[in-house]
């Protein structure tokens, strides 16, 4: 099995477009390298402080790390329904009550995204004026990924949606390989 069957996740298929496979793919294997690069930088901070030669530049490639895994996560999370989404809700309902809930929650969804892209690109241009310490680097580095989380957020949404509306919301998914079969009554009682 390749590393990208095991990280685009299939359940709920019927709501994906296969041609943003790549993307969540992408966005999936980014978080695992910002991930690791967050531990290891947070790592390499304490050693460095404990050994009394404190990096301090380790502290911002630490919060940079951090601010960009949150947001690529939460990207990855929409398209994967794991994240700004309220499940129990919808799948205790069929027809026409859950397409009206699931349309809701994603418009929700959908205002969210709009106001990562506007503020954070608010953010993002009022950040030039202001400067992290030691490098002097912009703090607009940091805000520059909020607006890009959003325009992917808005792209899930907005494919979920047409997706549900054409193909409908309620799917049953595909049976888990790994699990244990389920056996009848009968079928308990002839095992030995």
């Amino acid at each position: 099995m390749a590393i990208a069957d095991k990280l685009v996740l299939q359940r709920q298929r019927h709501l994906k477009w296969r041609s943003l496979d790549w993307l969540e793919l992408a966005l999936m294997l980014l978080c695992g390298v910002l991930c690791f690069g967050f531990s290891l930088s947070v790592t390499a901070d304490i050693v460095t402080r404990t050994i009394g030669h404190p990096w301090l530049w380790l502290q911002e490639v630490t919060s940079t790390l951090f601010i960009y895994a949150i947001f690529i996560g939460t990207a990855a999370a929409t398209r994967r329904n794991d994240h700004l989404y309220l499940t129990a809700i919808s799948e205790a309902m069929h027809g026409t009550p859950r397409i009206i809930v699931e349309v809701i929650i994603r418009l929700v969804v959908l205002g969210v995204a709009f106001c990562l892209v506007w503020y954070g690109y608010q953010n993002y241009l009022r950040g030039f004026g202001s400067f992290r310490l030691p490098s002097g680097t912009p703090i607009a580095s940091l805000y520059a990924i909020i607006p890009l989380s959003g325009i992917l957020v808005g792209l899930f949404t907005i494919e979920q949606l047409v997706n549900g509306l054409r193909k409908g919301f309620d799917h049953p998914e595909p049976g888990d390989e790994d699990a244990a079969p389920v056996l009848t009554d009968p079928q308990a009682r002839a095992q030995p």
